[in-house]
């Protein structure tokens, strides 16, 4: 199978800017386009308006999508250095689960590229995780990559 379109999910995170690169290489070997996706939730405003007093002037960076913005910019950097070719940035609102799974069905995804974090946390056993969640609902193939030790 060729994957036409790549999506993987990232959260900023050094483990998942090694899913990132993963997905790249697979993105660049296959000549796919590869779609970065973050998902945020906003902030509450009784938690934004004392974090914008401390930051002055850079309050903008918790502000709305800003900060899924940023990690999705470091994230392309990471992907074109990783020798991925188009790349396409997205940033929504909402679950992370949710929003990688409806990013992967509206832009077509073929595949879809997770690292492992959370899959071997008690956290994760419990409440589920990103790895767990999407490789039960995406509507496409699912890579979930090794990005942490497991320990």
């Amino acid at each position: 199978m060729r994957y036409q379109t790549i999506l993987v999910g990232t959260d900023g995170s050094a483990s998942s800017l090694r899913a990132v690169t993963a997905a790249a290489e697979l993105a660049a070997a296959t000549r796919a386009r590869l779609v970065v996706a973050c998902a945020y939730l906003p902030m509450r405003e009784s938690e934004r308006a004392p974090a914008a007093d401390r930051l002055g002037e850079l309050a903008y960076k918790v502000s709305g999508s800003t900060p899924a913005e940023d990690t999705l910019r470091a994230a392309r950097e990471s992907a074109v250095a990783a020798g991925a070719g188009e790349v396409v940035l997205a940033a929504e609102a909402g679950e992370a689960v949710d929003v990688l799974v409806r990013l992967a069905g509206e832009h077509r995804a073929e595949l879809l590229v997770v690292g492992n974090r959370g899959l071997n946390s008690l956290a994760g056993r419990l409440l589920g995780s990103v790895p767990s969640g999407v490789s039960h609902r995406a509507g496409c193939d699912v890579l979930i990559v090794r990005t942490t030790s497991g320990r």
